[in-house]
């Protein structure tokens, strides 16, 4: 469950792609423009209505679309930056990951690396933290809350009884029939 979890919520392509989703990057790319062209434009705006005022530009939040592998890449080798050539280096180790690992070898080592929480690394660890199970044992809806977490684990693991929480994890858990596993 953990495994068709992660893949419907973080990359439904995994199985598919060669490591990266160009088209998820095109969109992404897309609406963080928009985005920050609108926080651009409020802050031009509040710039004019308050000319005595020390305004700060704001930055529109961003958007990611890296795949799996792209998360390995970064995970194991890189630092969290946001910068052109750390994403650059983040596709030519995605790449020879792809071309040295299978698919599940690439998902179980992501899987037994990702945080969790605050110190909580790993599937298992995060299956035995949470809900008191191995991960192999978890349910459709457990398997669907923890990975749902993984963009930001440290902000839900204080709240796993979130509104937010249930509702994703519903969609992902009905994604993940359509899951298809490598």
């Amino acid at each position: 469950n953990i495994k068709r979890a992660v893949i419907a919520s973080e990359d439904a392509g995994f199985a598919d792609h060669s490591g990266v989703d160009w088209e998820a990057m095109e969109r992404a790319w897309e609406r963080n423009q928009r985005a920050q062209d609108l926080a651009d434009k409020r802050y031009e705006r509040l710039a004019k209505r308050n000319p005595d005022k020390a305004i700060v530009p704001v930055s529109a939040k961003v958007v990611g679309a890296s795949t799996i592998t792209q998360q390995l890449a970064k995970n194991l080798f890189l630092s969290g930056e946001r910068t052109p050539l750390r994403k650059g280096q983040e596709l030519l180790l995605t790449y020879a990951l792809e071309t040295l690992l299978s698919k599940q070898r690439i998902l179980e080592i992501y899987l037994n690396h990702v945080e969790w929480g605050e110190g909580l690394f790993g599937a298992q660890a995060a299956a035995r933290y949470y809900f008191r199970t191995d991960a192999a044992q978890l349910g459709v809806g457990q398997a669907a809350r923890l990975a749902v977490m993984l963009p930001a684990p440290k902000r839900f693991e204080k709240r796993m009884g979130s509104a937010y929480l249930a509702d994703r994890a519903a969609t992902v858990s009905a994604r993940m029939t359509a899951v298809e596993l490598p």
